[in-house]
């Protein structure tokens, strides 16, 4: 099948599924959820359409929420703002959980909004959610569901809506937050560490002239001590980097930072579940971690004593290549107050949670890709 019949294919489906009724998009300004929206406009009229944007205020990237509006304005569709931030610290405080931020935040909160209508997702064939979800379920409704990624910017391109990228990663690009390795258990330590330092690589990057398609900082090391690993793919001449790390190492949460130059292995604990769980060993390995990386990474895996992790903590790291040291920074100690804010996790009585059960609803791809 040719674009523009798949196309004309999507666009009748849309709305024989939506009865012809106004819908809301949950729109990140990425590619999936453009192309959808775009698909939505022409199906149904731009009068019958709201994009709908969940914004994480400071664990949002700068440029994405500049290419939320554009994109907005180049789809001639009306969007609505809404702010996460904070739901992000309950979520996210006993561990990474990307999954659950796009079901219980950024769906929850746009869903929220709906009131009764359809919410259209960018869900598709090349993310988790696509594999296992069904295309209609619970008031959610996924178009691109049977797509892969190549088909999605065909159509995008045809329809003139690929949208211009952060920077910080040539496939999925999203919140910063997915760059800290650990429980945002102090957001004024860990939270400020991920944000600041994911804007200052960008920044950096920018400014001395240095294309990269992916460029990132991952914050790992014990809840008490941030340690920054810098992910700069192609790796950049002497000098720039160490701008990078000059600038990194200025960051007052930042104990220490490492340029990564080759393979390294990470050590990380993880909950009973995951450690006991091939698959899911698997897809925080290759799925999770390794893209974001500028170089292949191994993973040791370790049980977690402690009962508030529900996900993982990457504790440490160990460069492979033995004949490569790693690039180091020794940053001044963090101010006491983030110090005293972090200690005063492991006496804090962290949120209980059931264990997430699996989703039959395609209702995820809510990144800046999506």
């Amino acid at each position: 099948m040719d674009v523009h019949a798949r196309i004309q294919t999507i666009t009748d489906e849309i709305r024989r599924v939506t009865g012809g009724r106004h819908v809301v998009v949950a729109f990140s300004g990425g590619l999936d959820s453009t192309t959808v929206a775009a698909l939505a406009r022409d199906a149904l009229g731009p009068a019958g359409v709201l994009l709908v944007t969940v914004n994480m205020g400071e664990y949002a990237y700068r440029r994405g929420n500049e290419i939320v509006l554009e994109m907005a304005d180049r789809l001639g569709l009306p969007q609505r703002c809404l702010l996460g931030q904070h739901a992000q610290h309950r979520v996210q405080r006993t561990g990474p959980a990307c999954n659950r931020c796009t079901r219980e935040i950024k769906l929850g909160m746009v869903r929220a909004v709906a009131k009764g209508r359809l919410v259209l997702t960018g869900a598709n064939r090349s993310d988790t959610w696509g594999q296992m979800g069904l295309k209609v379920c619970d008031g959610y409704y996924a178009p691109l569901l049977d797509w892969d990624k190549p088909q999605i910017r065909e159509v995008a391109a045809a329809l003139d809506v690929i949208p211009p990228k952060i920077g910080e990663n040539p496939g999925r690009e999203g919140c910063k937050l997915k760059h800290l390795l650990k429980p945002l258990a102090a957001p004024a330590y860990h939270g400020t560490a991920v944000a600041r330092a994911n804007e200052i690589i960008l920044d950096v990057l920018r400014e001395a002239g240095w294309q990269a398609d992916l460029a990132n900082v991952k914050i790992i090391g014990p809840l008490r001590r941030n340690v920054g690993l810098v992910n700069v793919r192609p790796l950049p001449p002497a000098e720039i980097r160490r701008q990078v790390l000059a600038a990194l190492a200025a960051l007052p949460q930042l104990e220490e930072v490492h340029l990564v130059e080759g393979p390294l292995r990470l050590v990380v604990k993880a909950s009973p579940g995951i450690v006991g769980d091939d698959h899911a060993r698997h897809w925080l390995h290759h799925g999770r971690l390794a893209p974001d990386f500028a170089f292949p990474i191994e993973v040791e895996w370790l049980p977690s004593p402690n009962a508030r992790l529900h996900t993982f903590h990457v504790v440490d790291f160990t460069p492979l290549d033995t004949e490569r040291e790693s690039r180091t920074v020794r940053a001044e100690p963090v101010e006491a107050r983030s110090l005293a804010e972090a200690s005063a996790f492991d006496q804090a009585q962290a949120e209980r949670h059931e264990p997430e059960a699996p989703q039959p609803c395609a209702v995820g791809s809510f990144s800046s890709s999506a």
